[in-house]
């Protein structure tokens, strides 16, 4: 059986049937498919014999018993107790049945190594040595016989199952299904690197630390230019001498011109503290002087040479409205009761907007001239954008409702003129100044003026002549810029009306604008035009480098950064004198070539 074994490829052949040797064998069903196969191992055998070599005798140990110890990966058909039936070594029939388990336990079982038992049993005795002609034989007969057995087996099954490797613990991470697979080549550690690097640089730097390195500095920036000096992360090349020596120097660099400019920003700081400080000095001893001598005594000392200087100095805001209401005075007699009748005729109409309206009627009753007090749905929508920086006028605001009462009694007052864009600022003004009462009998003397009242209620005829006479004094004192702007035809209605319209209070700061109003409420209308001369003159040099666009877009938008002093003694530098005439003859003169020009011009000129 074991040369049989040897010459069927390491498998036994198949053994006969259960009725002997005479009997049809049990691999009948699969001779005929693999009879082309054992053909081919009988004509090889034949051709070894003819050569001159002989099959080998069966040893006397090569029994049945022997035989199924010696191969224990052979599963046979019959039981062990049976006789080998002679069967012909001829027949190179590898051992392969219908049963697809039974061809795998041969595949399993050729793996396994020759000194395990087979079904527990102990290990069959080494078979007795041959000899050299008869071992080169039988390796070549094993050969033959195995190369049907490898084609039919190789497709299906290993021959050897891989070992498996322990699974090497990586950093924990995750992906969409699960861990992230354990890394081939794990990171150096960072220290690691750096050896190899020294090794093979064969530099060897280290910085000195930290505290060492900034403990001489006596200014330190807020900011990230201290990190140049910081080492490189552990798992990068260290800093060499020259490199560490120049980022030395850049921040050593860096720092003092951080020193420096911190330095100029806090003298500047400090000279803009020295100079409010001062104001608020001036301020407190003026306001002694207001309250205890100039109110207690108006109308002796308003026109004093010391109360006018005062006065130019800006006031102080304690007593900045009830000086306003002074200076503007009550020529229409309103009284806080006359207040509270005009605000409930408001309120009743705003009711009836809101109750019978629609927005087509409010529109119509808008467009009507002779009944203004439509334009009362027009505050709402002006309230919203009066000083919006501030939030106080805005709805859900403190003086919200305060500046909607005052502006919609005004237009219930005075219907003729009704309400018009740009009250809103001047009313918000005197609200931030006076009581809502006062606020109301101020702003309605002030819209009272002769100015106020010709711009309001938009008569162009006296609006063309106090232009023509702010250009009289701006050619007088600005005569460059004056021609600059005549080259490109901008007349001064193009920013003169918001500025007369707001009274600076949009254009200007609000300090700044307050101040304005102080010196306004002294000298009246013509400070309004030398305001805006002052501005001209401030930011001359600047709009003669300008075009149309750009001059009439820089005098809509004034710079913010505009101070009072700057602006005040450039308003000092105007002259309101243009012939050793004033404003108020200039003005006089134009009304009455204008009268006389309408003389002269006929009816039909007219029409």
């Amino acid at each position: 059986e074991e040369e049989a074994k040897l010459q069927n490829g390491g498998f036994l052949p198949c053994p006969p049937g259960p009725g002997g040797g005479g009997g049809v064998p049990a691999g009948t069903a699969l001779e005929e498919p693999l009879r082309s196969c054992r053909l081919r191992s009988e004509a090889e055998r034949r051709e070894g014999v003819a050569a001159g070599s002989s099959p080998p005798p069966l040893g006397p140990g090569d029994d049945a018993g022997s035989r199924a110890q010696a191969a224990p990966g052979v599963r046979t058909s019959r039981s062990r107790a049976e006789p080998a039936a002679p069967f012909p070594a001829s027949l190179g029939f590898t051992d392969v049945n219908l049963n697809s388990r039974n061809t795998y336990e041969v595949s399993r079982r050729r793996s396994a190594p020759e000194h395990l038992p087979h079904g527990g049993t102990a290990p069959a005795a080494p078979a007795p040595p041959q000899e050299p002609a008869e071992r080169s034989r039988r390796a070549g007969i094993a050969v033959a016989g195995s190369s049907f057995a490898d084609f039919f087996t190789r497709n299906f099954f290993t021959k050897r199952t891989k070992e498996l490797k322990p699974a090497v613990q990586s950093a924990p991470g995750w992906k969409l299904f699960g861990k992230v697979p354990p890394r081939e080549n794990l990171p150096k550690d960072s220290k690691i690197i750096q050896q190899e690097y020294e090794a093979r640089t064969g530099r060897m730097y280290k910085l000195p630390p930290s505290s060492a390195r900034r403990k001489n500095i006596e200014f330190e920036p807020l900011s990230t230019t201290a990190l140049i000096l910081e080492d490189r992360p552990a798992n990068l090349p260290a800093k060499s001498v020259e490199e560490a020596l120049r980022h030395r120097q850049e921040y050593d660099e860096m720092v003092a011109e951080a020193k420096k400019r911190e330095i100029k920003e806090a003298h500047k700081r400090k000279k803009i503290m020295r100079e409010r400080f001062k104001q608020e000095e001036n301020i407190a001893s003026a306001m002694v002087i207001w309250v205890n001598e100039i109110l207690p005594n108006w109308e002796g000392m308003r026109a004093t040479r010391r109360v006018r200087e005062l006065w130019w100095q800006g006031l102080p805001p304690s007593v900045r409205g009830k000086v306003w209401s002074l200076a503007v005075g009550n020529e229409l007699n309103i009284t806080p009761e006359l207040y509270e009748i005009f605000l409930s005729r408001a309120k009743e109409r705003w009711k009836s907007f809101s109750e019978t309206s629609s927005e087509n009627d409010i529109e119509d009753a808008a467009a009507s001239v002779a009944d203004r007090e439509a334009s009362l749905e027009l505050i709402k929508l002006d309230i919203s954008r009066t000083f919006p920086s501030l939030y106080i006028f805005q709805k859900g605001g403190p003086y919200h409702d305060l500046l909607h009462s005052v502006l919609g009694a005004y237009t219930c007052y005075r219907p003729d003129v009704g309400y018009v864009q740009g009250m809103s600022f001047i009313a918000a003004v005197l609200i931030l100044n006076l009581e809502e009462a006062d606020a109301f009998i101020a702003f309605a003397n002030l819209l009272n003026k002769p100015c106020q009242l010709a711009f309001f209620r938009v008569d162009h005829s006296m609006m063309l002549k106090y232009f023509a006479a702010f250009e009289v004094f701006f050619e007088e004192n600005l005569p460059k810029l004056f021609l600059h702007f005549k080259s490109y035809s901008l007349t001064p209605d193009i920013y003169l009306i918001d500025w007369i319209f707001t009274l600076y209070s949009k254009s200007l700061p609000l300090d700044l604008a307050c101040r304005v109003w102080d010196v306004f409420c002294r000298d009246g209308e013509e400070f309004l035009f030398r305001t805006g001369l002052g501005i001209l003159r401030l930011y001359e040099d600047i709009l003669l480098q300008m075009d149309f666009i750009h001059i009439a877009q820089f005098l809509t938008k004034l710079p913010e950064d505009i101070t009072s002093e700057k602006l005040f003694s450039c308003i000092a530098a105007i002259q309101m004198q243009n012939s050793n005439k004033k404003w108020a003859q200039v003005f006089a003169s134009l009304m009455k070539d204008n009268k006389e020009g309408d003389k002269n011009h006929s009816p039909a000129l007219k029409s």
